[in-house]
């Protein structure tokens, strides 16, 4: 593990001692549009996916489980109303940090900084290879990135979600996957 991903592993141990514990049942939002984002959560047991609402569909972005960090970044950094939902879609244990709280944490040791500096890094870099899945035509392709980057993916989350998150219909998804 390197330096930076030590720093960010403590910055996560210390964020789950500190944060509140929610549970979120099936199908309820932790985050709707237009909401301003007050929180970073650390999922613990179940499943969360991000989505855009369009006039016509929902449009999922980011899929989290079990060791994911999420929320509506753009919204958390610059306290501006969210464009995302941000759902439940099983039972969820997160823990959540507040962004003052969050901010007073990094600010006390560059330990603490190093390890927010490199889980932003981490995100971003994330977000990127998001983008280029969504510039990919091929389905199968983006399946077989997607499945590289999360191989568990199938055992966590519902195949109709993974099939929006790949920009797909579940029937298109079905038989690619067999194959």
């Amino acid at each position: 593990m390197s330096d930076q991903a030590t720093f960010s592993h403590k910055l996560i141990e210390t964020i789950q001692r500190v944060a509140q514990k929610r549970i979120v049942p099936k199908g309820e939002y932790i985050i709707k549009q237009g909401d301003i984002e007050q929180n970073l959560y650390l999922i613990e047991k179940g499943a969360v996916r991000v989505f855009y609402l369009t006039e016509f569909e929902e449009h999922t972005i980011r899929l989290g489980y079990a060791g994911s960090i999420i929320n509506s970044l753009s919204s958390f950094l610059k306290a501006s109303p969210s464009e995302f939902y941000l759902e439940a879609i099983r039972k969820t244990e997160l823990r959540y940090i507040s962004y003052t709280a969050l901010r007073n944490l990094i600010n006390e040791s560059a330990e603490n900084l190093k390890g927010y500096n490199h889980l932003l890094e981490t995100l971003v870099t994330q977000q990127i290879e998001r983008e280029i899945d969504l510039l990919i035509g091929s389905p199968t392709e983006r399946l077989k990135r997607v499945l590289e980057r999360s191989p568990n993916l199938f055992q966590e989350i519902p195949l109709k979600y993974i099939a929006s998150y790949l920009r797909m219909k579940p029937e298109t998804l079905s038989p690619i996957r067999k194959s």
